[in-house]
């Protein structure tokens, strides 16, 4: 994949370089002696017929011996290696001047800079009188030169291309290494991120996860939650708690997207050199296992991508991983487990990975079982623990005609105790190694220089603007609406039926009152309907009576005797 970096050096953009101090001319130094039977032996092993990278030169009596090269063929490089040594020894400058010669063959760089000083490598470097001094011993051409070189940052805090991954991609092996659970919340977090898969629910950063859990402890949730096997509402509680704490510290702006394509780490200039790729690190005392497992992360996603290549002339990517003894603490078992599967199996994938750190013993077992590279500076015995690690370290390599405890003390700044693979898959022998210096500057790049190039990058277009699109906490917010507006309208019928229910019951009652009412002024008409017959037909009876010829004869009759008895009556007195 062919493509410009985000940063071009000065002298390949057409700007003047910074003009280089003046320096004196040195004499040349007087050839060293010849080498010894040992040192003979030891260069031979060195001495490859394939294209290789070269460390530095054989140390004899203090003495280096330009003719004796140490070197590590390119077809080795995804054998992976240890560069270690104590703070101060020259590890970093151990990584530039291997990444500045990577790159030169055609092999693209990833490493992170810790403490900005590996940013040189995309400046050209300064001659002054000690490196012209050193490099003339050394037998060394140096000439200035940087190497195209692109700048990451995580989640855009600093001045790269944000680099950011989706929480679904991260998964929950690397989420609870960062978040420091133990096995059982592990395998707990493991049932939440399985849940959100069936359930369609998209994790693409903290907002989702924490809504997912949020969700499984609601009263709308519970029977979910149940639902899943072994999960407790306590184990949830912790996770989220965990979450909010890690969310706090800034860890929001590391997942989302667009998710990088850990494809753009494969990039190789017009000109055939490998684009070394830096990720920022400015505040990594805040946040080391974040550092630590999201360079896991890339490892495992390039592990996912890339394709079986089997044995190659030279790897895809030599991936420099700094720092390395905080990826590896207090790590779970599953963790230390998918890193070792990681390593063995990456290397047919094309990809290297050099561990850094201070000792071997910083690394497990099971992963530095398979470095095949070892550069080892000096190491201090100062304390109980520092001789425990010197004595484990000297373990490590085979043997050799050095007394190794010995050595590892005397080392100077820039001098290594190396061996690497030869072409053949065996060890080469012990050398005693004064490192080359690098070609680039041994000096942070000024951050005024880098930017403009960090701005004008392609990638920065693809990978600048955060995207939030719909996901689990946006269907989940929506589903708890839906839910309440069909409560709400599942309440508003229940108090329809309610009232319709109640104005039945209402009528049924006003009906039954009216039904009643009739029945009594029925049975009131019905009980007064026999008197009014009875009064009519006695008045009739009367007027019957009275009207008869017989009665009416009878009265007159009746009447004259009354007559003629009251007359008579008076007639007698």
């Amino acid at each position: 994949m062919t493509s410009a970096p985000g940063y071009v050096p000065p002298t390949a953009s057409g700007a003047p370089a910074t003009p280089a101090p003046a320096t004196t001319e040195t004499a040349a130094p007087p050839p060293p002696p010849p080498l010894s039977e040992a040192g003979q032996a030891i260069a031979k092993g060195y001495t490859f017929d394939e294209p290789s990278i070269q460390l530095g030169v054989l140390v004899e009596d203090d003495t280096p011996k330009p003719d004796a090269q140490v070197r590590i063929p390119l077809s080795m490089l995804n054998r992976h290696g240890l560069v270690a040594g104590a703070t101060g020894t020259g590890k970093t400058k151990t990584l530039q001047l291997m990444a500045e010669q990577i790159s030169a063959a055609g092999v693209p760089v990833f490493a992170a800079d810790i403490k900005g000083d590996l940013s040189g490598v995309a400046s050209p470097g300064q001659p002054s009188d000690k490196l012209s001094a050193r490099t003339a011993k050394l037998g060394q051409d140096w000439h200035p030169q940087a190497c195209p070189t692109e700048f990451f940052s995580l989640g855009g805090q600093g001045i790269g291309v944000p680099l950011r991954a989706t929480m679904s991609s991260f998964g929950p092996t690397l989420l609870s290494k960062v978040l420091g659970l133990n096995d059982v919340q592990e395998s707990s977090l493991g049932l939440v991120f399985h849940y959100a898969d069936t359930q369609g629910l998209p994790l693409l950063d903290l907002k989702d996860l924490r809504a997912v859990l949020t969700h499984l402890t609601s009263d709308e949730g519970k029977a979910e939650l149940k639902s899943i096997g072994g999960l407790s509402a306590a184990t949830v509680g912790v996770i989220l708690r965990s979450l909010v704490t890690f969310s706090d510290q800034g860890a929001d702006a590391f997942f989302g997207e667009p998710e990088f394509d850990t494809a753009d780490l494969l990039r190789v200039t017009g000109d055939g050199r490998g684009v070394v790729s830096l990720l920022e690190l400015p505040n990594l005392q805040d946040r080391p296992a974040v550092f630590s497992t999201f360079l896991m992360w890339l490892l495992a996603d390039l592990f996912h991508d890339l394709p079986e290549v089997g044995d190659v002339d030279k790897p895809k990517l030599v991936f420099f991983f700094d720092e390395a003894h905080l990826l590896f603490a207090d790590a779970s078992k599953a963790f230390l487990t998918a890193i070792a599967q990681t390593v063995r199996l990456i290397r047919s994938k094309g990809v290297g990975i050099f561990f850094v750190t201070q000792t071997p013993k910083d690394v497990p077992d099971d992963v530095l079982a398979q470095l095949g590279s070892r550069v080892q500076h000096q190491l201090r015995a100062h304390t109980p623990n520092d001789a425990k690690a010197l004595k484990q370290t000297v373990a490590t390599f085979p043997r050799s005609g050095y007394d190794l405890a010995e050595v590892l003390q005397q080392l100077g700044i820039g001098e290594a105790i190396v061996t690497v693979m030869d072409p053949d898959g065996a060890p080469t022998p012990v050398a005693w190694t004064r490192m080359i210096a690098p070609q680039s500057l041994m000096a942070p790049t000024p951050e005024d220089v880098l930017r403009p190039g960090v701005a004008m990058s392609s990638l920065m277009g693809k990978y600048g603007q955060a995207i939030d699109r719909d996901s689990a906490q946006e269907m989940l917010a929506r589903k708890l609406e839906a839910g309440a507006a069909a409560a709400a309208a599942e309440q508003q019928r229940a108090d329809e039926a309610k009232r319709a229910q109640e104005a039945a019951e209402q009528q049924a009652k006003d009906d039954a009152r009216a039904r009643t009412e009739a029945e009594r002024a029925e049975r009131s008409a019905r009980s007064s309907q026999p008197r009014a017959s009875s009064r009519r037909q006695e008045k009739g009876m009367v007027e019957q009576i009275a009207g008869s010829t017989v009665f009416r004869q009878f009265a007159r009759s009746a009447g004259r005797e009354i007559v003629r008895g009251l007359f008579g009556a008076a007639r007698r007195r």
